[in-house]
């Protein structure tokens, strides 16, 4: 079967920018050009009915007659003959919450008779959606169609011929309100369904009350399908023509054949190029620029510069896109040269004349500031005694934590170790299944989350009390199951303690990822000393023999990835608690690990870190560094500089160019297999002083929140590469590669970069690392979350009319951002507040209602606020001392940032986008009042300016639609004035724009649109 592989191409060209291949990356995430985030279910049939996909959505067989043949066209296939009566069910949550559906599939018919069903999906036989391949009591040919309550929406196809197989696709698209269907890749049918939404169909609640059918029809009247069936699809994207024909061809061509790259599809509006692009139609000129660097590093180009408008026009800073080169040659030798950049919607060409210069690079910062722990910094009520959407989402969390059995995040580790299981205990899902290569990454997840509501909940000794017992069973239970691994499992036995000599599993001649009942190992005695995992060592080893990421046994899926989860988990909890055992878990596997990567030669570590998903590593290198900060055994900065992701770092080998040097080295990238990486980079520079490790995560930070950054401060979403989990293929090129229609902005991937945006403002405190912070926190951690439950997103899609999708509201099936949500919402208060490694300075981040103890200083700060919802704050000092109050001055705060200290008006001198320093002694009492009047302002997006969103000071405000849309909302504001085109009420946050309400997006739970289409006039 032909698996695509994802080869990126730089494809936009402008000025000087070089066009060069990107490395490819192997493995199962791209399937026929078409991003594995866009699909639901794969069943390939080829001897059971298992999801292929990385959602567990495994089908049933309802009769035990039924069979597998060999074909000569397909290999082994599903084989449904007369007389068997058998068919496929798949579980009732297949379409939760699904906006639009498209149904792929191969069938070999061998029977005419009608009413046979190739598929039948619905609640029962008057709401269902269904393809009778063979027609109905009226026609003989393929039927297609689906009935609700209210309404039959049908199309027609030819007649399909007996014994011969043949590809169907139907594609339900509620944005552009059509059911179509395709036959061997061409469109035979088509229809209106003007009024249809998907949970007419299915019910998004109770999977139960779905009958989701394949070989049968869900009447019992009808005949059971007599057919052969192969590769059964299930995508959420309305597939195109182009893509289904891909998928039909790609079936028929050979195994050695090579797929060419896939080309965005390209359904977003097209703008003609004297299209106003908002405040560049009244952009008269820009200046030019000079900027410095040092031989081998490229020098950092403003993202935005002042520009001259027409018309008495205030326009704000220019967003320039700038050449983005691959490689450093054109630094490589003292001199000047020029960069030319283009302005969006503009002939506008301004110019970087760069100097190089033959000197040592500056010197990288000191660390200054220090986070408070948890317990040191309370959330409050707003001013007016109502819970924050901070509260809300914290409580939302922490109670249903409180309700979770440890025993499910423990099941699939004692089932990797073969022991019983206790009373009671069962399973997660999802992620977390029987036979799932990833499991046991939620229980890390877990383990940090139950270790920050500990230290969070000294408001509730019950909660607390909670947390502290729950933390102790997983790590006692964690700590028993490793002292088993390499010992023999009873006295005088057999066993390898040697992490390096780990032996085939029994019976088997090679290493294999087969975590089913049947075919797991559980020989923990062969393992090596101090292995832990919910899984045996073999993924671990087939990384370092070359396997990739897929659903077969032959390939596996992130083994490092899960353990940095494990891992981090357990030093939370020992830095919480001082649980000693989670320490020496996390010190038995690091050896584990040192003890096989210290024998892996470079080329390899090179391959391992630069195989999508299967050498996602997370965050190992930070995980190692703690370890050995922890311990100070050198072995595991030693291990944690293995995980170099040497290509992405360095370029090469050689240490030529990479994130060091200023290239961009990520573009089309996995981009949250890669951020964890560079948060990784910057805490081995804490303990290593290696300053590029320090320049790759400053080099990283700029250019991601510069040139690959949404509005509500996610990073990935790309069209182009087909992936809505990697980075666009060319820097500052949103509009052109980005807006995936299977969603963007994973959310545990701003969860990364917020965690990476406040490590780096330890050691520099620039004002616009706290400004990407809140806007993060705002507009997609906190609009992350379900209204009345714990459920978060995964994908937060931006298209127009587009719908947030909340999972996994009990807790009991995780992704990767279900996980990183249980870690968001149980820490929300951590960045409100620094203090300086001297404790001679306070750092006031964020205006959240919260109260902070400076243990040093014995004084306590509690802010007083409404904010958002009010543009003000109140700091109170209890206590008194002398130390430096440094406080935010947000870069949207352009019309004034007033200072009152007891009463009485400060002058000072607020620059937004920095921080401002009061400095007195001060006295218990003391108030200090601060006041950012709010200002409507837009986010556009950098290649395509009038595709643009709106904010209200920090908060991201989104339109509330009633359906989906295919194109843009188009909106007509002022352009001297935004405020005159906006009706409403600020201090509730909702407003009005041409009849159409707005409201911030973390309040926001049904259909939206946060980019719009705006006219200025």
């Amino acid at each position: 079967m032909k698996l695509s592989r994802l080869l990126l191409f730089t494809l936009l060209s402008f000025g000087s920018i070089p066009t060069t291949d990107l490395w490819a990356q192997g493995g199962d995430q791209i399937l026929d050009g078409i991003g594995e985030t866009g699909l639901i279910a794969r069943y390939v049939f080829d001897g059971d009915v298992k999801d292929w996909s990385r959602n567990n959505l495994h089908g049933n067989m309802s009769e035990s007659k039924m069979k597998f043949d060999n074909d000569a066209q397909f290999g082994k296939v599903l084989s449904l003959t007369a007389g068997s009566n058998s068919y496929v069910t798949i579980p009732g949550n297949v379409f939760a919450n699904e906006e639009s559906l498209s149904i792929s599939g191969w069938i070999y018919l061998l029977s005419d008779q009608r009413n046979q069903h190739f598929f039948d999906f619905g609640k029962n036989t008057k709401t269902h959606f269904f393809v009778a391949p063979t027609g109905n009591k009226e026609k003989g040919n393929l039927q297609t169609e689906i009935a609700t309550a209210g309404e039959k929406y049908k199309t027609d196809g030819p007649v399909l011929e007996l014994n011969k197989w043949v590809h169907l696709v139907v594609v339900i698209d509620i944005p552009s309100k059509s059911l179509n269907t395709y036959v061997d890749g061409v469109l035979t049918g088509t229809t209106k369904i003007a009024k249809l939404k998907l949970d007419q169909l299915f019910d998004s609640n109770t999977a139960k009350n779905n009958v989701l059918n394949i070989g049968k029809s869900i009447s019992p009247e009808d005949p059971y399908l007599k057919a052969k069936l192969h590769d059964f699809r299930i995508y959420r994207v309305p597939l195109t023509e182009k893509q289904i024909g891909k998928i039909y061809h790609n079936s028929l061509k050979s195994e050695a054949e090579e797929e060419e790259p896939e080309q965005p599809t390209g359904d977003l509006p097209k703008y003609p190029a004297g299209t106003p692009q908002l405040y560049n139609q009244y952009l008269t000129g820009i200046s030019d620029i000079k900027v410095q660097t040092v031989v081998g590093d490229l020098p950092r180009l403003p993202g935005t510069l002042k520009g001259i408008y027409a018309n008495g026009i205030e326009g704000p800073e220019v967003k320039v896109i700038w050449p983005a080169p691959t490689d450093n040659s054109s630094v490589l030798k003292a001199g000047q040269y020029m960069v030319t950049g283009i302005v969006s919607g503009t002939e506008l060409k301004p110019k970087a004349v760069v100097t190089v210069q033959e000197v040592k690079e500056a010197a990288t910062p000191e660390l200054k500031l220090k986070a408070f722990n948890l317990d040191e910094v309370a959330l409050s009520s707003d001013s007016h005694g109502h819970d924050t959407k901070f509260i809300e989402n914290r409580e939302k969390f922490i109670k249903t934590l409180a309700a979770t059995n440890p025993d499910s995040f423990l099941y699939m580790f004692r089932n990797a170790f073969g022991q019983k299981q206790p009373e009671n205990a069962e399973p997660l899902g999802v992620w977390d299944t029987q036979d799932t290569k990833l499991r046991g990454h939620a229980t890390g997840h877990y383990l940090t989350a139950i270790a920050q509501a500990y230290g969070s909940t000294g408001y509730d000794s019950a909660l607390h009390e909670d947390f502290a017992k729950k933390m102790d069973y997983l790590v006692n239970t964690l700590y028993d199951l490793a002292q088993l691994s390499g010992k023999p499992q009873t006295a005088g036995g057999v066993s390898v303690s040697d992490p390096t000599a780990v032996p085939f599993g029994p019976g088997k001649t090679t290493y294999d990822s087969d975590l089913s009942t049947e075919g797991i190992r559980t020989d923990y005695w062969n393992w090596g000393k101090g292995f832990i995992s919910a899984y045996p060592p073999d993924q671990f080893i087939m990384l370092e023999k070359g396997a990739n990421y897929g659903g077969q046994k032959t390939q596996i899926w992130a083994p490092y990835y899960t353990l940095h989860k494990i891992l981090a988990g357990l030093l939370d909890v020992y830095e919480v608690s001082g649980n000693e055992k989670a320490l020496e878990i996390s010190k038995g596997m690091g050896d584990w690990v040192y003890a096989r990567m210290k024998k892996l030669p470079n080329e390899t570590l090179i391959s391992m870190w630069n195989r999508y998903i299967a050498g996602e590593f997370g965050g190992m290198n930070e995980v190692m560094a703690r370890l050995y900060r922890m311990t100070n055994e050198k072995q595991y900065l030693e291990v944690a500089q293995l995980f170099d992701n040497i290509k992405v770092f360095y370029g090469d080998a050689k240490h030529s160019n990479g994130l060091a040097k200023n290239v961009d080295t990520f573009r089309g990238l996995h981009a949250n297999q890669h951020i964890p990486q560079i948060v990784g980079a910057l805490e081995m520079y804490h303990d290593s002083k290696t300053p590029d490790y320090y320049r790759i995560a400053d080099n990283f930070w700029y250019k991601t929140t510069n040139d690959y950054m949404y509005s509500i401060g996610g990073v990935a979403g790309a069209s182009n590469p087909a992936n809505a989990e990697c980075f666009i293929s060319q820097p500052s090129t949103i509009y052109e590669n980005g807006f995936s229609a299977g969603g963007q902005n994973e959310t545990c991937a701003t969860y990364n970069m917020l965690k990476l945006t406040s490590g780096l403002f330890l050691y520099d405190q620039r004002a616009e690392y706290m400004d990407y912070y809140e806007r993060g926190l705002y507009n997609h951690i906190l609009a992350s979350v379900a209204e009345k439950t714990p459920a978060n997103t995964y994908h937060v899609p931006l298209r127009p009319g587009s719908i947030k999708q909340f999972g996994n509201p009990k807790m009991d099936g995780f992704t990767c951002c279900n996980g990183t949500a249980l870690e968001s919402s149980t820490k929300l208060q951590n960045s409100i507040y620094f203090k300086s490694l001297d404790n001679q300075a306070l750092y006031v981040n964020l205006y959240v209602p919260s109260t902070v103890k400076w243990k040093e200083k014995n004084v306590i700060i509690e802010q007083t606020t409404s904010f958002p919802n009010e543009d003000h704050t109140q700091l109170t000092i209890k206590g008194e001392g002398k130390f430096d109050l440094n406080v935010r001055v947000p870069h949207w705060a352009t019309k004034g940032f007033f200072v009152k200290i007891n009463g009485k008006e400060v002058k000072v001198k607020a620059i937004p986008g920095s921080y401002l320093t009061l400095n007195r002694k001060w006295k218990d009492g003391d108030k200090i009042e601060l006041r950012m009047p709010f200002q409507f302002h837009l986010d556009p997006v950098m290649d395509q300016q009038n595709i643009a969103s709106l904010f209200y000071g920090p908060v991201l405000l989104a339109a509330q639609e009633t359906e989906p849309l295919n194109e843009w909302r188009k909106i007509t504001l002022d352009a001297k004035d935004l405020s005159k085109s906006i009706k409403g009420d600020a201090e509730k946050l909702e407003f009005v724009i041409d009849g159409i309400q707005f409201k911030p997006f973390y309040n926001t739970y049904g259909r939206h649109s946060v980019y719009l289409d705006i006219t200025l006039k």
